[in-house]
């Protein structure tokens, strides 16, 4: 089985797809000739053509609208946002139209679009290529949200996103592009080539949309995590000593409930950490479903760490970002309370 980057299988998960159905479409800006500024879509346009995979202007509410219409007759578009960043143009083409298309139309009209955004911070990219806007849309009714946290998972759900009936939001962790980060950015990064959730195979496969992975068993706390934050929350476990259990969302909607429900129960403690700001960043809905769930089971109360509640910062990038460190002094707060 080939390593792969998560660039590398997020782009054999396209590659397998349009090898598969020939409604599938890639578009967006740069992604053609290219390859997409990120290159998740080298090679695309040169495989499959440009009628299959071609440039856009520069115009987020243009590509979503244009998607949206392919799809209404049939087509499969999975199109690029260069950056989550540069959604908010074509925010209202996303929730006024895609989002409604199945209930307005009653069934007759459905919209398979998949809406790939490269998301979060740890890259200095300042207040404009580092925001993570996932609550956004998990507001909305009609839309499903996927957040990948490694190369496997990104192949798996992004096939199932692109195979799945209703338009999907897929973020993709920029800073997990090319392997693991665990908040310490003094250290070297460690390369998905020597990590085993870089393991992917090369023909079709899926992961199933709303499912968590369990990625490490404990028996103290447990520790809701998404994206970037599974490995900050995997090395802040092993930093304190405590016995935390980490649980992997994969899928923001639909939600595991079952399986943050069974973790808490078992654990009667629940830390929550995102990149995204504090206030009604999705944290928020994570701690209510905790607590209408699992009251008589938690030992104290659930904690959120968070990004503050500012424009991300360029200078001042680690402050904001939620580290071990940050998440550490929650675990013991909470062990203690």
């Amino acid at each position: 089985m080939p390593r792969m980057t998560m660039i590398e299988a997020i782009r054999s998960a396209m590659d397998v797809s349009m090898g598969r159905d020939d409604d599938v479409v890639v578009f967006g800006e740069d992604v053609g000739y290219f390859g997409g500024v990120f290159r998740c879509t080298q090679g695309l346009q040169q495989k499959y053509g440009k009628t299959r995979c071609f440039d856009a202007p520069i115009s987020e509410l243009g590509i979503v609208g244009a998607a949206i219409g392919m799809a209404a007759y049939g087509l499969k578009p999975c199109v690029e946002v260069q950056f989550a960043d540069y959604v908010y143009p074509a925010y209202d083409q996303i929730v006024s139209e895609a989002a409604r298309l199945r209930y307005r139309s009653a069934g007759e009209f459905t919209c398979p679009i998949v809406i790939r955004m490269p998301t979060g911070g740890g890259i200095f990219g300042g207040q404009t290529h580092s925001q993570s806007p996932e609550a956004l849309f998990t507001h909305v009714s009609g839309l499903k949200v996927v957040v990948p946290s490694n190369p496997y998972d990104a192949k798996g759900l992004l096939i199932s996103s692109i195979e799945d009936p209703d338009p999907v939001i897929f973020l993709e962790p920029k800073r997990l592009y090319n392997g693991p980060f665990d908040g310490h950015h003094d250290k070297p990064v460690t390369p998905w080539s020597k990590h085993e959730l870089g393991d992917v195979p090369d023909g079709h496969f899926t992961v199933p949309l709303g499912k968590a992975a369990l990625r490490r068993e404990g028996a103290d706390v447990t520790v809701l995590a998404y994206g970037t934050m599974v490995y900050v929350a995997e090395a802040a476990a092993q930093e304190t000593g405590i016995d935390a259990e980490i649980l992997d969302l994969r899928t923001l909607l639909p939600l595991d409930l079952d399986a943050i429900v069974a973790s808490v129960k078992k654990t009667g403690r629940c830390v929550i950490v995102h990149e995204a700001t504090l206030t009604s960043g999705f944290g928020a809905e994570l701690a209510a479903l905790v607590q209408e769930n699992c009251f008589f089971h938690l030992e104290a109360p659930v904690a959120r760490v968070t990004g503050w509640d500012t424009p991300y910062p360029h200078a001042q990038e680690w402050d904001y970002f939620p580290g071990p460190a940050r998440l550490a002094q929650a675990l013991r707060e909470t062990m203690e309370a």
